[in-house]
């Protein structure tokens, strides 16, 4: 296969679909916009739900991109050779455009075109989904697949819980998907042996989801009047595939940070250089994102700060010094300044972030080291207990591996079992807390979510009328049926007249009733017309932007009422802190 390096695959994959007649569009935030139910941006069509259920794209109906994400539910095991927590999704989607015939040819012709990835067809097996009662056997990607030429004992029918994406939340839309392997050069594990397995044989590259049902609230599947395509390729498990490597920390992406953190440090240890390249390089793109977030106890600053604080763990297993993971995230933008330019534009935010986080767990371990000392001094027997173990890691931040190593050093072991356990039970109990909350499909575009978001809008206006425009710049927004919640920057807490004029202003342009117009336009157009929002999108890529009377013009993609008198009456509940220079404001409509 062609050895192919991150930059090359990137441009090989829009230049594919763009001659298929796509629109390019820009990566999305990783802060998903007006969400509640995730923290960070989980998939490639995550950013593109609204126009799979319906709502128009203001690019069209055939679209390409290579989209961040973020995924931090199995951070443990990340070490490995493939699990990383910040990662690229090469994607194409047809909005009631194409379908099967078309997207399937693409697909092999993307794999294996001598212009493309050049794999050889022998060693691709696909999958497709096998039926059941609610949906037939997907007889016509099979077809499609053995038209394109794939052997039908390398054609798979596998059932709903291997080929089939479902809706959002409980109805909508969904389908069947195919999904594409490369068949690794080794035996069967048996006769069942199939990309079902886990026998490592079958490595997945791809997956093209077909949209063509709907799931109703009764449990029936009925066929869309518009289908959808939704595929998704990740970038890293891919290079690691075209690059013949076994992990993808042997790819081109990890090559130099790995280099950089060797240099720095005096010990070796392969895990702990693993966690710290990729700690670092999603705290870099978390911090750097337009919408980037600093270090908090909630939400996405305390998924920030929990990467961090593994890192800093980490890196002290491999000796590294103060301010050396700075010098790791300085690398990592080197590396992506020309896919991502906003690392590099912020690059003093995100250097800053992380060296202040750093010195701020030096202090919360200093203080652990007294509680281990006195824990020591009214220690009884020769083992710490689990759960000793466990109090100190969850309220001082202290990592087990140190208290078993000072441990030592007192003639004491800890019960390393007993930690583990009292882990898994305070995981267990925050299950539905803190990240585990928020897993999930979008929330529905309900009536009372439509007003809230449209409201946002009118508060974002307000907040930078009162404020002066001192920043007031939002970094993201949470919405639920019963409040909005909104961060934006600002470097002090509201004076209670502040609050109260912007009240005062939102609801009078409520009670001024004044419709809300939507419009497509280029994002230049958008700027010179004075609209606030994002400007991180490529030049002439087209947005929406809904003008709300002289009240407030902004770029956006969600829901909105059609009149300000929709709305109700407004009500900030509350005014707090949500990080270094960070405001977050709780409000209501009653």
């Amino acid at each position: 296969m062609k050895n192919i390096d991150s930059y090359t695959l990137r441009k090989m994959w829009l230049d594919f679909y763009r001659e298929k007649g796509h629109a390019i569009i820009s990566s999305a935030s990783l802060i998903p916009e007006n969400d509640p139910t995730v923290l960070f941006t989980t998939a490639g069509m995550h950013p593109l739900v609204p126009y799979l259920l319906g709502a128009k794209h203001p690019a069209g109906t055939r679209l390409a991109d290579v989209q961040k994400c973020v995924r931090t539910g199995d951070i443990d095991e990340v070490g490995d050779d493939s699990h990383c927590t910040f990662f690229e999704m090469l994607g194409n989607w047809s909005l009631g455009d194409y379908f099967k015939k078309e997207q399937i040819p693409w697909s092999y012709e993307f794999l294996t075109s001598e212009k493309y990835l050049g794999i050889d067809p022998k060693r691709l097996a696909v999958t497709v989904f096998a039926g059941d009662e609610d949906c037939p056997r997907d007889e016509e990607s099979a077809q499609l697949w053995q038209e394109c030429g794939i052997p039908k004992e390398r054609i798979f029918y596998l059932p709903k819980k291997n080929n089939w994406w479902g809706p959002a939340g409980t109805t909508g839309p969904c389908g069947p998907d195919t999904e594409m392997f490369i068949v690794a050069d080794r035996d069967d594990c048996g006769e069942d042996c199939s990309p079902a397995c886990d026998c490592g044989k079958y490595l997945e590259i791809w997956n093209d989801v077909f949209m063509q049902y709907n799931k109703t609230a009764d449990g029936k599947f009925e066929p869309l009047a518009k289908r959808n395509v939704d595929t998704g390729m990740g970038l890293e498990r891919t290079l690691c595939t075209m690059q013949g490597k076994k992990s993808v920390y042997d790819t081109d992406i990890f090559v130099p940070i790995l280099a950089k953190i060797r240099e720095l440090s005096s010990n070796s240890d392969t895990k702990a250089e693993r966690v710290v390249a990729d700690h670092v390089r999603t705290s870099v793109f978390i911090i750097g994102d337009e919408k980037g977030v600093t270090c908090s106890n909630v939400d996405q600053g305390y998924i920030l700060r929990r990467l961090l604080r593994r890192a800093i763990r980490f890196g002290k297993q491999l000796a590294l010094s103060k301010g050396d993971l700075g010098k790791i995230a300085l690398t990592i933008i080197d590396i992506y300044k020309d896919v991502y330019p906003e690392l590099l534009e912020g690059k003093d935010k995100i250097i800053g972030e992380i060296n202040a986080e750093e010195e701020r767990f030096e202090k919360t371990l200093s203080t652990g080291m007294k509680e281990f000392e006195k824990l020591v001094f009214y220690q009884k027997g020769d083992t710490i207990s689990g759960k000793a173990a466990f109090r100190l890691y969850e309220t001082y931040g202290f990592p087990v591996e140190m208290t078993v190593e000072l441990a030592k050093e007192h003639n004491l072991k800890v019960d390393v079992e007993g930690f583990e356990n009292a882990y898994k039970e305070h995981q267990q109990k925050s299950h539905a807390g803190a990240e585990q909350k928020f897993k999930g499909g979008l929330a529905d575009h309900t009536e009372a979510i439509t007003r809230l978001h449209t409201a946002t809008h009118l508060m974002h206006a307000a907040l930078k009328k009162v404020l002066n425009d001192e920043g007031a710049n939002q970094k993201g927004s949470n919405i639920t049926e019963e409040r909005l919640r909104f961060d934006f920057t600002f470097g002090r807490a509201m004076t209670p007249e502040e609050i109260a004029k912007v009240e005062e202003l939102v609801n009078e342009a409520i009670k001024a009733n004044a419709p809300i117009v939507c419009e497509e336009m280029t994002v230049e157009e958008a700027r010179a017309q004075g609209a606030i929002g994002l400007f991180a999108s490529k030049y002439g890529e087209r947005v929406k932007v809904y003008t709300m009377g002289e009240f407030s013009k902004e770029i956006c993609g969600g829901p909105h009422a059609s009149s300000t008198g929709e709305l109700g009456k407004f009500k900030i509940l509350k005014e707090q802190s949500s990080g270094a220079g960070v405001r977050r404001i709780k409000a209501i409509l009653e």
